[in-house]
């Protein structure tokens, strides 16, 4: 098993990865069982796949379990959906002492940890990520949230798990589209902080089919380790997590929530951003050509009827947005990622002819 430190001092969690990790999870939290209520919070056809079966040993191994579920999609991250899971805990008798474990992609994930944060003022909770996506970002961090009319993810906190419990096999059943969305952000890793990770992924991608996905999430987490651990509150280093969420993140809004893949929205930003980089004079035109041929290795949805002026508005109700400034991530080179506060609003409309 690989065992990654997330050092936050008294609030510091280690990262698990293991393929078929999901067999030992009553026994690694066998120690964390006090007598408490343990609450799954999933969806109902992961439950099907995964959870009742972990609920079942789990309650064999002494844990008083019980689930909440929450509606497929982006729909789950909205305000009534939160209230409902806090009335059904509410309803179970859950109290100070409960703790949460979300199974499921990264909108279970910010659901749950919300409603973590949230229930009595905060409870404990793991995260127990069933998405390419979350094994390598959302489940990482402390991050989250649910999305209002007016954009993504705009309430929220930042609570940290107890722990990130990483099955990697899990994938081998997920639908291949599922899969390779999250290669948006495994691709991101490489490009804002390791050129020699980046190089490796542009490989792999050579041959989806043997992609050493084990491999690349220990990757990705130790990275994303190494920068929430510098920087939690996302005050400057964790502001490169980011890289090409800003017109990502205006795409999933502007089409609809669910109607884009986040990995996907997050790729066709990264496009974006390496295009406003070279403009900028901040990355290379070769080392931008080279961005987007690793990018290009993975389908991409068509945007082209995707309205500039409706995308801008967005960005500009972006959670990054601070002082009326946007600081915006860039990369000063492969593997070097950085911030800048010279992207105007003309940049960011132009730059999207890149995916148009």
């Amino acid at each position: 098993m690989k065992t990654i430190e997330l050092k936050l001092g008294e609030r510091s969690y280690d990262i698990h990865v293991e393929s078929g990790l999901l067999k030992k999870i009553p026994s690694i939290l066998a120690d964390q069982n006090h007598g408490q209520k343990w609450i799954i919070i999933s969806q109902y056809n992961l439950m099907e796949l995964f959870g009742f079966d972990l609920m079942s040993k789990l309650k064999k191994e002494g844990f008083e379990c019980d689930y909440i579920t929450l509606p497929i999609g982006e729909a789950a991250k909205s305000m009534n959906e939160f209230s409902r899971a806090i009335s059904q805990m509410i309803e179970m008798k859950c109290d100070r002492s409960t703790t949460i474990l979300a199974l499921g992609g990264g909108v279970v994930g910010d659901v749950a940890g919300f409603v973590a944060s949230s229930f009595m003022r905060g409870i404990e909770y793991y995260q127990i990520p069933t998405t390419l996506l979350a094994m390598v970002d959302s489940s990482i961090g402390g991050k989250t949230g649910i999305n209002i009319a007016e954009g993504k993810n705009l309430v929220g906190s930042i609570y940290q798990p107890q722990g990130v419990l990483i099955d990697p096999a899990i994938l081998e059943s997920l639908p291949r589209e599922e899969v390779i969305s999250g290669l948006g952000e495994v691709i991101k890793y490489g490009a804002i902080r390791d050129v020699e990770f980046l190089n490796n992924i542009s490989e792999w991608l050579d041959d989806i089919d043997s992609f050493p996905f084990e491999k690349a999430v220990q990757r990705a987490c130790e990275i994303k380790a190494e920068i929430v651990s510098l920087d939690e509150r996302e005050d400057g280093l964790r502001k490169l997590l980011n890289f090409g969420h800003t017109v990502g993140h205006a795409l999933e809004a502007h089409l609809g929530f669910g109607r884009i893949r986040h990995g996907e929205a997050v790729l066709l930003g990264m496009k974006c951003a390496g295009w406003i980089s070279e403009q900028l004079g901040f990355l290379s035109p070769l080392e931008n050509k080279s961005l987007n041929k690793i990018i290009d290795k993975l389908t991409l949805p068509n945007v082209s009827k995707v309205d500039p002026n409706t995308i801008l508005s967005f960005v500009k109700k972006d959670k990054k947005v601070r002082n009326g400034i946007l600081h915006f991530v860039v990369l000063d080179a492969l593997g070097k990622g950085n911030t800048s506060e010279l992207v105007s609003e003309t940049l960011i409309m132009n730059s999207l002819k890149v995916i148009r």
